[in-house]
């Protein structure tokens, strides 16, 4: 197999190319340094800069938008699903109630077995009004802009 020579290098600088580099660069504008491009007027970079705060601004609307809509459609779901559950809640309640009321009446007589089952379901609704209140008495607290304890802002 032959051995191939590397081809020779250039030995003559042709008049556009007066250095021999072939027109390629080498990392400096061969031709002198290269031009600067004209100046961009200001009402063109003010401009483009309205134009972007715009675009930015509808993007950002679009997206408030959207993110209304999806906890718009998570709110009706859960007060749906929270409804199903606070109905079928409600219908135990009455089941036990009864069941209570049947357990106690051959002991204490049908009229004190509902009043004892009353008395005990308006401790229990008394409880959780008592700690619904004071819960939302926390969030009234988180949502105040003054977290300071003095005076009440009702």
């Amino acid at each position: 197999m032959p051995v191939q020579k590397p081809p020779p290098p250039p030995t003559s600088a042709s008049a556009s190319d007066p250095h021999g580099f072939g027109g390629i660069s080498h990392g400096y504008a061969p031709d002198g340094p290269p031009s600067t491009p004209p100046p961009v007027p200001l009402e063109d970079i003010v401009r483009d800069l309205v134009d972007d705060a715009k675009q930015t601004v509808q993007a950002e609307l679009a997206l408030l938008e959207a993110r209304g809509a999806l906890a718009s459609h998570g709110v009706k779901w859960a007060s749906a699903w929270g409804f199903v559950a606070a109905c079928a809640l409600l219908v135990a309640l009455l089941a036990v109630a009864f069941g209570a009321i049947l357990v106690l009446a051959p002991h204490v007589g049908p009229l004190l077995a509902t009043l004892i089952v009353v008395a005990a379901l308006i401790g229990l609704a008394g409880f959780a009004g008592w700690r619904a209140k004071r819960s939302a008495g926390d969030v009234k607290l988180a949502l105040r802009s003054d977290l300071s304890p003095q005076g009440s802002d009702d």
